[in-house]
């Protein structure tokens, strides 16, 4: 008979209360207040994993999971409630630390279209509508750039949770509608950039003189002139502003777009890029 003990880590499982863990050793990272209210606010039993302890002179140190416990703690509103531990009685505090700083060294992140489309086979309704929004326009979600595909998934669901479901359907009606799905104008800051000037001038932004005076130009030409303003999408409502307003009588205010500019200054932060997710117009 075979010996698989090598492959398999010497530990056992305890709950224990809250109270008997000590966090927060000098290899953590300091405990992130934000995570711990977004999460509680968002708080699903079935995502707490085990929280791993280090069991040293009797003293139960945690190396990973402080968060959790402190998300636990906050809902069950008492440190007495216990959590599942997976107890390592073999380790000082050095390897502690080793685990700690390597731990997610090998483990490869899921990318916004795994996590999207995980969400539509679990049938949770955001990416639902979502997905039949962007099928709608004979498009579909895409995890690369190819014709006809978005992949600037996470900037969808960003336009449809700041916005609403009818400011991204309307994004997606004058982008398609403008560049007729050409890959190269469903980055997300071209999406993004359309959002944020149908949310500054509302009806005012008039769908087919939009179609007629910034489909004059390439998404490439639109993008190397928003590159040329600002960085981000709020560089690309500018640039489809300068088209829209050419020689118009009555062009519409910059003013009204710099209203909500403290919505939109930190794109790459409210977004959340993935490595399939660049503007074309810099290749």
């Amino acid at each position: 008979m075979e010996d698989y003990s090598a492959f398999v880590p010497k530990v056992h499982f305890e709950q224990i209360p809250i109270k008997n863990l000590v966090s927060n050793q000098e290899y953590q990272r300091n405990l992130s207040a934000s995570h711990v209210r977004r999460t509680v606010e968002n708080f699903d039993l079935y995502q707490i994993n085990p929280v791993k302890v280090s069991r040293r002179n009797g003293v139960n140190y945690v190396f990973n999971g402080q968060h959790t416990i402190e998300i636990v703690a906050t809902v069950s509103e008492s440190r007495e409630t216990p959590v599942w531990c997976m107890i390592y009685d073999d380790l000082d505090y050095m390897q502690e630390a080793d685990i700690f700083a390597n731990q997610l060294k090998y483990v490869k992140p899921l990318l916004p279209y795994e996590i999207f489309m995980a969400n539509v086979e679990a049938g949770n309704d955001v990416q639902l509508i979502i997905k039949s929004l962007v099928e709608s326009y004979g498009l579909f979600i895409s995890g690369t750039k190819v014709p006809g595909g978005i992949c600037a998934i996470a900037c969808l669901e960003y336009i449809h949770e700041k916005y609403g479901f009818h400011v991204l359907d309307r994004t997606l009606r004058l982008c398609v509608g403008t560049w007729e799905g050409d890959y190269n104008s469903l980055s997300a800051n071209m999406l993004k950039g359309i959002a944020q000037l149908i949310v500054a001038f509302g009806d005012v932004l008039k769908d087919d003189i939009f179609k007629e005076k910034v489909g004059k130009f390439s998404s490439r030409e639109i993008g190397r002139t928003a590159k040329e303003r600002k960085a981000g999408s709020l560089g690309y409502s500018e640039s489809m502003l300068i088209a829209y307003n050419k020689k118009m009588k009555a062009p519409l205010k910059w003013s009204r777009l710099y209203k909500t500019k403290s919505d939109v200054q930190d794109d790459d932060y409210d977004i959340g890029y993935d490595e399939n997710e660049t503007d074309s117009e810099e290749e």
